[in-house]
C-alpha cells in the first residue's frame, strides 16, 4: 500500500507524463503541418475547396408540414456560382423531390430579387422579378426534366451599380403545399482588377513558380487562389497569393512548393486551373471586390522531373520562433518528470562502514 507521499508523488509523476506527450505531440503536429508555406498546400487538406462554390442543398418546402407529417416534400436547390462580376450572370434552379428523392411536382409561384436585408442602405433599390422555367432555354438545362431554373444578370436586371450581397426569394409550391426560399450572390459591378491570361513559368529556389500578369485598377491587398491537377487530372495542389498590389500591371506568382511535388510526386505537366481573386478591404460590408474567375485550364506547365525540385522544408522565421517554443515546452515537461523519478528513486546510499 503506498504511503501518502509516494501518492501524492505517483500522481505527479502522471501529470508530467501526460503534459510531456502532449508537448511532443504538438511539436510533431506543428512541424508537419508547416513542412510546406501556407501558400502551397496539397489538396487533401482542403478537398471541398478544389472545385469551384456551386452551393446545392436541400430543405423542407414547408418546415410546419414536415413537422406535422403532412408533407415530406423537399426542395433542392442549387446554383452555379456564388460570386458574380461585371455582366455575370447566375444560374438558379429549383427541383422538389420526396423523402426518397423521387421527383414531385414544382411550381415557382414568384421570385424577387433584392439587396440583402442585412446591408447598409438595403431598400434603396426595388425588388426585381425573376422568371424561373422548364422549357431547355434561358440556362435551362433539360426541359422538362422537373429542373426549374432562372437566369439572374444582375447588371443588366437593375443592380449594375450595386455591390454587395443580393438575396432571390423563391416562392415554390408543389401540390397543395407552398413556402418560400432563397438563393445568395455576391455581386460586384466592376472588377479591380483583370487577368490577362498571360503567365509565365519558371524554377526557382527548387519551387515551381508561376507568374500570372493583372491589370490592377484599384490598388490595395489581393488574394488569389488557384488549383493544380496532374496530368490526369487529379488535384494536387492548391495554390495562393496575398499581398499588395499597385495600379498598373503587375504579376501574381502562384508557387508550387518544390517538397510538396517531391512527396506527392504528380505526373508532369501540371495544369492550373480556375483561378479566384479579390480585392480585400479594410471596412465596410462586403468585405471585399470581386475579379472575374478563370474558369477551367487556365495554364499547362512544361514537363519536369521530381530530382529538379528540392527537398528541403519550408523555413521562415514565425516557423523557427513556434518551433523553438515547442521544444522549449517538450524540455521542461521532461525535465519535471526526470525530477520526479529522480525523487522516486531516492538519494544514493552511502557505502557501509566496515
Amino acid at each position: 500500500m503506498l504511503s501518502p507521499e509516494d501518492r501524492e508523488r505517483e500522481a505527479r509523476r502522471e501529470l508530467w507524463q501526460k503534459r510531456l506527450e502532449r508537448a511532443r505531440r504538438s511539436l510533431e503536429s506543428y512541424v508537419a503541418a508547416t513542412r510546406y508555406p501556407p501558400e502551397s498546400r496539397p489538396s487533401r487538406e482542403h478537398p471541398d475547396q478544389m472545385e469551384l462554390a456551386e452551393p446545392e442543398r436541400t430543405r423542407p418546402l414547408s418546415a410546419k408540414a414536415a413537422e406535422d407529417g403532412t408533407s415530406d416534400v423537399q426542395l433542392r436547390l442549387k446554383q452555379d456560382k456564388v460570386f458574380v462580376v461585371g455582366d455575370e450572370a447566375v444560374l438558379l434552379t429549383v427541383a422538389c423531390e420526396d423523402s426518397r428523392r423521387e421527383p414531385r411536382p414544382c411550381s415557382v409561384v414568384s421570385a424577387v430579387a433584392h439587396e440583402a436585408a442585412h446591408m447598409p442602405g438595403a431598400g434603396g433599390v426595388a425588388g426585381v422579378p425573376l422568371a424561373f422555367g422548364d422549357e431547355g432555354r434561358d440556362g435551362d438545362a433539360v426541359a422538362g426534366d422537373g429542373m426549374l431554373t432562372g437566369r439572374f444578370q444582375p447588371s443588366k436586371q437593375g443592380f449594375a451599380m450595386y455591390s454587395g450581397t443580393l438575396r432571390v426569394d423563391v416562392r415554390v409550391r408543389s401540390g397543395s403545399v407552398e413556402d418560400t426560399t432563397f438563393f445568395d450572390v455576391l455581386y460586384t459591378p466592376a472588377p479591380p482588377a483583370t487577368f490577362t491570361r498571360r503567365v509565365r513559368e519558371s524554377l526557382e529556389g527548387g519551387s515551381l513558380a508561376l507568374y500570372l500578369s493583372v491589370q490592377v485598377r484599384k490598388p490595395g491587398r489581393y488574394v488569389v487562389s488557384g488549383r493544380m491537377d496532374d496530368e490526369g487530372g487529379v488535384p494536387f495542389a492548391s495554390v495562393s497569393f496575398n499581398e499588395e498590389l499597385p495600379e498598373g500591371l503587375h504579376e501574381v506568382q502562384l508557387s508550387v512548393f518544390g517538397k510538396l511535388i517531391r512527396d506527392e510526386a504528380p505526373t508532369f505537366p501540371l495544369v492550373l486551373r480556375d483561378v479566384e481573386g479579390f480585392l480585400l478591404k479594410e471596412s465596410g460590408d462586403p468585405d471585399r471586390e470581386l475579379m472575374v474567375t478563370l474558369r477551367g485550364p487556365v495554364h499547362t506547365t512544361r514537363e519536369y522531373s521530381l530530382q529538379q525540385f528540392s527537398s528541403a522544408e519550408w523555413k521562415s522565421s514565425e516557423r523557427d520562433r513556434y518551433t523553438e517554443e515547442l521544444q522549449k515546452d517538450v524540455m521542461e515537461a521532461q525535465k519535471q518528470l526526470d525530477a520526479v523519478l529522480a525523487e522516486k528513486q531516492g538519494p544514493p546510499k552511502s557505502p557501509e562502514s566496515p
